[in-house]
């Protein structure tokens, strides 16, 4: 267990930056579903207007740290692969 002032504010820290990093993940995979539901169904416009709100959604993750830089590049290229080949 944290004995020192230092290290039982980062405990503190480090909790609060995992629920706000886990809300951006969890934002982001919404996002990124409704991207995916509207390519399931087949609704090319549709995904592209998903796609268009998720890409900045997805690009801010990166900027906060909270997704690596390559995945988020691969989950937007494969999203806009799959838009289409609609």
């Amino acid at each position: 267990m944290a004995n020192t002032p230092q290290a039982k504010k980062r405990i503190r820290r480090n909790n609060n930056r995992a629920e706000i990093n886990g809300a951006r993940k969890s934002r982001i995979r919404g996002f990124v579903k409704k991207v995916e539901t509207a390519c399931t169904e087949g609704d090319k416009k549709a995904a592209a207007e998903a796609l268009k709100v998720a890409q900045p959604e997805i690009a801010k993750g990166v900027a906060k740290g909270v997704l690596h830089k390559n995945t988020a590049a691969r989950k937007m290229s494969r999203l806009s692969k799959r838009i289409a080949a609609l």
